[in-house]
C-alpha cells in the first residue's frame, strides 16, 4: 500500500517555462506566467497524476546560481530545497537558447542529489527547433525529451518516464493491515504534539510556545488494549498565503500524504481561539479523500464554564458547518490529560464503522421506506423510480442506488436519503457515498 503520494519538482533556471509545464499538467492556471523572468517566488503544489500514477507536481522558481539579491538568494534556496525533498526531478532548459552556464550549475545540484533525473529541452515547438535539443546531451543526463508547454507537444512522453521512475524509489512499504492508522492535523499551535506526548506518556516531540515547532510528520505505533494503533503528528497547516518557509511548505505536502495514509484523522481546534474557516477547510480536505473524521477540541481548560457551556460550544461548530452533526465532537485538556483517551477510542469506533457492511435486503427495505415517506419530485413530468441499491464498498462505504432518471434527483433529496439512511445504519465519524445510476 503506498503510504504516501511522490514528489515530483520541476527546477530550472528563469523563464525556461517551468510555470508554464506546471500550468499543462495539472489541467490548471495556478503558476503565474509572465515573459519577464523571475515572476515564480513561491513554489506551487498540487496532486495530479498520468497514466494512473498519483504525484504531487512541485513548480519552483528560477534558479539564479550567484545572484546576491535577496529574493533571488531565497528562490535559489527554496529550489535547493525542492532537489533535496523531491523523489524525482524534471530539470527544464531552453531549446531555443542552447546549454547556460546557469543550467551546467543547476545540473550540477541535481546530481549531487541522486535523484531519478528527467530532463526536458523546452520551447521545441516545432520539428526545426527539436533538432537543436540534441545539443543538451552534452549535459551528461542520458535522454532528452525535446517538449513545448506552451502547446503539449511530447509532454506525454516526457511524463511516461517520470512515473517509470517510481519504481526505482522507495515510496511503497510494507503496512500491517491489523493496524489503525491515525493522524492529528490542524492549524499551528493548536497543542497536537503535546496530545502526541500526553498520549504516550513520554516526550517524544519538542513541544513549545512557538508555532509550527514540528517540520515533519512523526509516526509511533502504540497498544491500547490489545489494538495496534499507528499516530502520525503533523506540521501544523497554515493557510497557503502563510507558507513561505521552505521547509514548512513541504511540511504541507506531508500533512495532506499523513490525511491520504490514514484511516481516521483528528483535527485538533484551539479552544481558546475557536473555530475558524481554516479548520473548516482541512475538515472538508479530510472528508473528501474519504477519511474517517474526529474533532478534538484542546485546550478546555482554559475556558471558563458554564452549564451548558459545552453543550453551546458543540453547536456552534455544528453551526458554522452542518456536516459536523454526523462526526464527534470531543472536548479535551493535553495539559490535563483530560479525555484524550477518549480519541483513541473513537478512532477505533470509527475504524469499525468504515468496515461495516449492510445487507443488500436491509438496503432495499430501507430504500422502500423513504421513498415512500418521501417521493423525489418529478421533474418536467418524469416519474423517478428508485428501483433498488447495494454497498458496493467500503472504507468509505459507497451506496449504490439504481433509479431511471439519475441525473434529475435534486441535491436536497440526495441529502434526505443520507440523513435516514445515517439514523438507520449509523456510520458515526464517517463519510458516506451515495451514488445514483441508470438501471
Amino acid at each position: 500500500m503506498d503510504l504516501r503520494l511522490p514528489i515530483v519538482a520541476i527546477v530550472g533556471r528563469p523563464n525556461v517555462g517551468k510555470s508554464t509545464l506546471f500550468n499543462r499538467i495539472v489541467g490548471k492556471r495556478l503558476s503565474i506566467v509572465h515573459e519577464q523572468e523571475g515572476v515564480t517566488r513561491d513554489r506551487v503544489a498540487m496532486e495530479t497524476d498520468w497514466a494512473g500514477h498519483s504525484f504531487f507536481l512541485v513548480d519552483t522558481g528560477g534558479y539564479i546560481p550567484s545572484s546576491e539579491n535577496i529574493i533571488d538568494k531565497e528562490v535559489r534556496k527554496q529550489a535547493i530545497t525542492a532537489i533535496d525533498e523531491a523523489d524525482v526531478i524534471m530539470l527544464m532548459v531552453d531549446s531555443v537558447v542552447g546549454i547556460t552556464w546557469e543550467d551546467e550549475e543547476i545540473v550540477k545540484k541535481a546530481k549531487r542529489a541522486k535523484k531519478p533525473l528527467v530532463l526536458l529541452a523546452n520551447k521545441a515547438d516545432n520539428a526545426l527547433i527539436e533538432n537543436q535539443a540534441h545539443v543538451f546531451y552534452q549535459l551528461g543526463l542520458g535522454e532528452v525529451f525535446p517538449v513545448s508547454a506552451l502547446n503539449g507537444r511530447s509532454i506525454g512522453d516526457a511524463l511516461d518516464k517520470v512515473v517509470s521512475t517510481f519504481g526505482e524509489i522507495s515510496i511503497e512499504e510494507t503496512v500491517d493491515e491489523n493496524v489503525i492508522r491515525f493522524a492529528i492535523v490542524g492549524m499551528p499551535n493548536a497543542g497536537k504534539s503535546s496530545l502526541t506526548n500526553a498520549l504516550l506518556g513520554v516526550d517524544r516531540q519538542i513541544v513549545t510556545d512557538i508555532p509550527g515547532t514540528t517540520r515533519d510528520s512523526i509516526n509511533t505505533t502504540f497498544n491500547y488494549f490489545g489494538q495496534s494503533f499507528e499516530m502520525i503528528d503533523t506540521a501544523g497547516l497554515r493557510r497557503k498565503a502563510k507558507v513561505t518557509d521552505s521547509i514548512e511548505y513541504y511540511s504541507t505536502i506531508r500533512t495532506q500524504q499523513a490525511i491520504k495514509s490514514s484511516h481516521v484523522v483528528i483535527v485538533l481546534i484551539d479552544a481558546e481561539k475557536g473555530f475558524v474557516s481554516h479548520d473548516a477547510r482541512v475538515m472538508e480536505e479530510v472528508l473528501s479523500a474519504g477519511k474517517g473524521l474526529i474533532v478534538g477540541v484542546n485546550k478546555w481548560d482554559l475556558i471558563k464554564k458554564e452549564t451548558n457551556t459545552m453543550r453551546d460550544v458543540k453547536q456552534g461548530l455544528i453551526d458554522d458547518m452542518f456536516e459536523l452533526r454526523h462526526y464527534p465532537i470531543q472536548f479535551i485538556s493535553t495539559l490535563e490529560r483530560k479525555r484524550i483517551f477518549k480519541l483513541v477510542d473513537l478512532v477505533k469506533k470509527i475504524h469499525e464503522e468504515q468496515h461495516k457492511r449492510i445487507q443488500t435486503r436491509q438496503l432495499n427495505l430501507f430504500l422502500e421506506d423513504a421513498v415512500a415517506r418521501l417521493q423525489p419530485a418529478s421533474p418536467h413530468g418524469k416519474e423517478i423510480k428508485l428501483n433498488y441499491c447495494s454497498q458496493v464498498a467500503v472504507e468509505p462505504p459507497v451506496i449504490v442506488i439504481f433509479t431511471n432518471y439519475p441525473d434529475l434527483i435534486k441535491t436536497a433529496y440526495k441529502r434526505y436519503i443520507e440523513n435516514r439512511f445515517r439514523e438507520q445504519f449509523g456510520f458515526e465519524g464517517v463519510p458516506i457515498r451515495i451514488a445514483f445510476r441508470k438501471k
